[in-house]
């Protein structure tokens, strides 16, 4: 017999699932149903911050020091970005969606996981250098509080700019990126116009529903992050979201091939992970508490 068939669970497994419940029980954010290499990797780091031995200690000045959860969930939710990151996908949004989006009288663009805003900076942008500005309403989104407002900031270090305006570049940028920001004290800040028909919003991936209709949802470098279940659920709001014929956009290591939903979608540039709704009726999503 195999050995390996009834061995309990290592005790770092057991605090991990404790520690999840504990924030879910407490704080109503959920991460179970967060990869685990992803969450262990995080987590490691939270626990050498805050001087912890164990996830049982963590577990339990998160539990007592609300300002340790706030720290906590910056280090479980911010995903490093860069603005028009993997400059062909928005190269390819540019020449191939962009004509599509045109034939609509107005749009509403979904950013999905929008972190601290460099994807949504990067659309507004390629927007407004397309004519389709004024007629499109941003939704960005996320679960951190923190994320959202350093998005709606438009805030970014200097010294990162240069790499934006090579991928701005790259992406088939009509103009000179520095048109869009004014540099001061070692920071770009991003023109606020940028965001004026922009709306931000708290919003979570693994437990709350479709909130608007969308011609375009972009959500890059998120589903890496969820295990199989909670990628199917977001594909499935994602797909409840999109107009018939609408556009999704995910990141270059994601896919949406052994999704419930994959009929709900057919490939637009397979290359460039763009995919476009289909007729096909998106399955009622639900969340298991």
């Amino acid at each position: 017999m195999d050995a390996t068939v009834n061995r309990p669970p290592a005790p770092e497994e057991i605090e991990l699932e404790l520690l999840l419940e504990a924030i879910w029980q407490h704080y109503h954010y959920d991460f179970r149903g967060y990869a685990r290499g992803s969450l262990h990797r995080r987590l490691a780091r939270a626990q050498s911050r805050f001087g912890c031995a164990s996830l049982s200690q963590l577990q339990h000045l998160v539990l007592r020091q609300p300002s340790v959860f706030a720290d906590l969930m910056g280090a479980l939710t911010i995903q490093v970005s860069e603005m028009f990151r993997d400059p062909a996908y928005f190269r390819a949004l540019r020449e191939n969606v962009v004509p599509h989006l045109r034939t609509y009288p107005s749009l509403k663009v979904w950013v999905a996981g929008c972190a601290n805003g460099e994807e949504f900076y990067s659309l507004a942008i390629l927007f407004r250098e397309e004519g389709l500005e004024e007629r499109t309403i941003f939704y960005c989104t996320d679960i951190s509080p923190a994320a959202l407002e350093k998005a709606e900031a438009g805030i970014y270090e200097l010294d990162r700019i240069q790499h934006f305006t090579e991928n701005h570049r790259k992406s088939g940028g009509r103009s000179s990126l520095s048109d869009y920001y004014t540099a001061a004290y070692g920071a770009a800040v991003f023109d606020k116009s940028l965001r004026a028909r922009a709306v931000f919003a708290e919003h979570n991936l693994v437990s709350d529903h479709v909130f608007a209709e969308a011609h375009l949802v972009s959500s890059r470098n998120v589903l890496i992050y969820f295990d199989r279940e909670l990628q199917d659920r977001a594909l499935g709001l994602f797909g409840a979201s999109l107009v018939r014929r609408g556009f999704l956009g995910l990141g270059s290591k994601e896919t949406l091939r052994f999704s419930t939903h994959s009929d709900c979608f057919e490939d637009f540039d397979p290359a460039e992970k763009i995919y476009r709704r289909t007729a096909a009726a998106v399955q009622e999503v639900e969340y298991a508490a």
